[in-house]
């Protein structure tokens, strides 16, 4: 059974989420330690106990679809990802997922530590649901598109 590895990256911290075919996206502990090297550690030990065999990367795209300003960071990030592991990459759109993530710790009254990772994992783990539902049609998003020749998640994916 394919398993997923979803995730937001930012250069001090990564969102981390986890999933399978059945279809539900989790959040796992971001990697947040100080160092770069420490942070691929952390990375490093979630593929191997997660037996990952994929990873869904959220893509920044600007509000009208052209490449956000970190789009470059997550592409070298995508270099070394690919390089370390050799396994498949996805892209996702992730235009505001960090918002919505935000908004559902605001609705439970939840305050997040932002240095903890919580809000990145929460985010990475709406990127990989977006990209489990295109499997999953049943899971809201009413199937997948065709990009390119890639199958898409409903935000716009394409595979790397």
């Amino acid at each position: 059974m394919p398993c997923y590895l979803g995730i937001d990256y930012g250069e001090k911290r990564i969102g981390l989420s986890w999933g399978d075919e059945l279809g539900l996206a989790v959040p796992l502990p971001a990697a947040v330690e100080k160092t770069e090297e420490e942070r691929w550690r952390h990375i490093e030990g979630v593929v191997a106990d997660r037996r990952i065999s994929a990873f869904i990367v959220g893509y920044p795209y600007n509000m009208d679809g052209s490449a956000g300003f970190k789009a470059r960071e997550v592409e070298e990030f995508v270099e070394k990802l690919k390089g370390r592991f050799s396994l498949p990459v996805h892209f996702v759109d992730e235009r505001l997922t960090s918002s919505v993530a935000e908004d559902r710790y605001r609705k439970r009254k939840k305050k997040a530590d932002r240095k903890s990772g919580e809000i990145d994992s929460h985010a990475a783990s709406i990127i990989l649901q977006d990209f489990l539902n295109t499997r999953h049609p049943s899971g809201g998003q009413g199937g997948a598109r065709e990009e390119g020749g890639v199958r898409g998640a409903g935000r716009g994916a394409r595979e790397e």
